[in-house]
């Protein structure tokens, strides 16, 4: 316990009731925290906080209350009852409070019976109020004129009043998911006074189609998880401060989604559609997005035109599709010069697209069916960073010579789960992490490192090397290496690597 003249603090005991006797005396309280007890409705007597008329702050989450106290100070600025029972509140806990500015009711019991139409009258300034995790059914109504951020998911709300909303014009975020909202109970005037929001979470509901009438204003719009299957023309054209779009696990489809759709939305960068029911790229995508997520869609086809309006991307995420390489034009990707991050594992490519930009730094290709590699699909990339070419059908014979010369930055290679027999030569200087686990490997030569002088971590782990195959002298020049693991080969495998008194550290294993 500590206790001040302003501050009392009995959190994480095991108190049942509190001893009000004792708190009468703390005219001057402004703290009282009971937070983690064993505190019962019926050891916290309506009277008990009657004396403490300078309490502020009081926090009482994770007790056992079935029925809030009916009566809390007229000066408090903050209420936890969070994590308890509650299934009532009174007109007089959480009303009448001109300075309260924060409540604090997630997971709790409350129905809209136990909430109360004056719940919250002559508490207009509370600007937070948590009511997520809850059993509500429907929105509250005569909530705070003045709440910026209202949490509501995770409870069983399926419609929400007509004018529920209609007087919280400061109302900034909106958490509505996981609820039993359909598209139905969502009419033009349902967000259209909430000038003021910008984020706006209906994900995991049972909307159909994106709600009319949506506030100018908003920066994020999360509709994932819900049952969209389309995207006409006008319902996003208002929201044109958009940024953040979030689609994903829906049910759209590529002729779904208008050519208008995106067409006002000149702020959004960030567009989430993975986990549709797109066969091919969306027409019309924003002209200035710059994280485009494609993934586990049905893609089977990325044409010539389909990224040419889209010259800001700089993350493309294509992974888990049905693309081959025969079906990825060779110009598909010139527009996009300020491209980054590519990522397009989990398809069926055989080969490296052709024209991949200058400008990307992390190209992923893991989980394809690539049998061959070329200098020439790798031209010009001096600015890659990290190429991940795990779980395919490389072998070294179909790595041509000189594949490596033009990725002066490269820093990572994963060739993890390949058919390699031996380490690839010739590998950039600027390499430090390669993986070459779960291949065929038989032999480490004494050249085998030779032109990566900067290497810091070396997997070999899971290949077929004996001991006599593996020459230390491999490792000798490695002045920054600091693991080589060679575990699972088919017998234990030692190696001493000093390098200016520093013990590499070398994991080994059967």
């Amino acid at each position: 316990m500590l206790c001040s003249g302003h501050l009392l603090l009995l959190l994480n005991n095991q108190l049942q009731e509190l001893p009000y006797h004792e708190l009468s005396r703390l005219i001057n309280l402004r703290t009282l925290n009971l937070h983690d007890n064993l505190i019962t409705s019926d050891g916290l007597p309506d009277e008990a906080f009657e004396p403490l008329q300078s309490l502020q702050y009081i926090y009482l989450a994770n007790n056992k209350l079935s029925v809030a106290p009916q009566f809390l100070p007229h000066t408090l600025r903050i209420v936890d009852l969070a994590a308890n029972r509650l299934t009532w509140l009174y007109p007089l806990t959480l009303g009448h409070k001109p300075g309260l500015r924060s409540v604090y009711l997630h997971n709790n019991y409350l129905n809209n019976t136990g909430l109360s139409f004056d719940a919250f009258n002559g508490s207009d300034a509370v600007s937070t109020l948590i009511l997520s995790n809850n059993q509500l059914t429907y929105v509250p109504q005569n909530l705070p004129r003045g709440v910026v951020r209202l949490h509501l998911q995770n409870n069983h709300i399926s419609r929400i009043p007509k004018g529920a909303l209609s007087s919280q014009g400061r109302l900034r975020e909106l958490y509505l998911q996981n609820n039993n909202l359909s598209s139905e109970v969502l009419s033009r005037p349902t967000f259209s006074k909430l000038k003021s929001l910008e984020y706006l979470d209906l994900s995991n509901n049972n909307l159909t189609e994106v709600p009319a009438g949506l506030p100018a204003n908003i920066v994020i719009l999360h509709l994932g998880r819900n049952r969209l299957k389309g995207l006409p023309p006008e319902r996003l054209s208002r929201v044109r401060g958009l940024q953040y779009l979030l689609l994903q696990s829906n049910a759209l489809t590529t002729p779904g989604i208008h050519p208008e759709a995106f067409a006002h939305l000149r702020s959004l960068h960030t567009l989430h559609l993975y986990n549709n029911q797109l066969d091919g790229i969306p027409p019309g995508l924003p002209r200035r997005v710059r994280s485009l997520m494609l993934l586990h869609n049905q893609i089977a086809r990325v044409g010539l035109n389909d990224f040419a309006a889209t010259y800001a991307l700089t993350e493309l995420n294509l992974s888990y599709n049905r693309l081959y390489s025969a079906h990825i034009h060779r110009l598909a990707f010139r527009k996009l010069r300020l491209l980054e991050t590519l990522d397009i594992s989990g398809n069926r490519l055989t080969l490296l697209p052709a024209g991949l930009p200058t400008s990307l730094q992390v190209l992923n290709l893991q989980k394809n069916q690539l049998n061959a590699l070329s200098p020439e699909r790798l031209v010009n990339l001096t600015m890659l960073k990290e190429l991940h070419l795990a779980h395919n059908r490389l072998k070294i014979s179909s790595i041509s010579p000189g594949t490596w010369h033009e990725l002066h930055g490269l820093k990572l290679l994963d060739l993890s789960f390949n058919e390699l027999s031996y380490v690839p030569p010739d590998l950039p200087e600027s390499l430090e992490y390669l993986y070459l686990q779960h291949n065929r490997i038989i032999v480490i030569m004494a050249e085998t490192f030779l032109t990566t002088s900067n290497i810091r971590v070396i997997s070999l782990r899971a290949n077929r090397l004996l001991a006599a195959n593996v020459s230390e002298v491999a490792f000798a020049d490695l002045k920054f290496l600091e693991v080589v693991d060679l575990a699972g080969n088919p017998e234990p495998i030692k190696t001493s690597v000093l390098q200016a008194g520093h013990q590499a550290q070398t994991q080994m294993g059967t």
